[in-house]
């Protein structure tokens, strides 16, 4: 496969990146500079990394990739967190983000287990839908 945007869950990252590019744009103040920068830069990193892991030659090399996009997936959460124990963060909005960027953890779980499934064929094989 080599079309990323043919992947469910690239779509719901890429909608994640949007929402979380909106709600950090509402965090104001030089002292969460810092956060908002992270916060985008991690939710960013999830559909990244799927992008170049499709690219990749064996589903070996693509299960890196959406580990690494699992991992973002984590640091985003936990930046939200923060957002919201700072109070930076309207608690709708938080929710809002936590539930999607859980939705989108799962998706990259489902994904990852079909790659690893199929890792023996080279991952080419299938459409990886998720």
């Amino acid at each position: 496969m080599s079309d990323f945007r043919k992947l469910d869950v690239w779509r719901m990252s890429h909608a994640l990146v949007l929402n979380v590019h909106s709600a950090v744009k509402q965090i104001r103040g030089t002292d969460y500079a810092s956060l908002r920068s992270q916060m985008l830069r991690a939710a960013m990193s999830v559909p990244t990394n799927l992008v170049e892991g499709v690219g990749q030659k064996s589903g070996r090399e693509f299960g890196r990739f959406i580990r690494i996009s699992l991992n973002s997936s984590n640091e985003l959460e936990y930046h939200l967190l923060l957002a919201r124990d700072f109070e930076v963060m309207q608690p709708d909005v938080f929710t809002t983000l936590v539930t999607q960027t859980i939705q989108v953890r799962k998706m990259l779980h489902g994904l990852l287990r079909k790659v690893d499934g199929r890792s023996g064929d080279g991952g080419q094989k299938g459409s990886h839908r998720s």
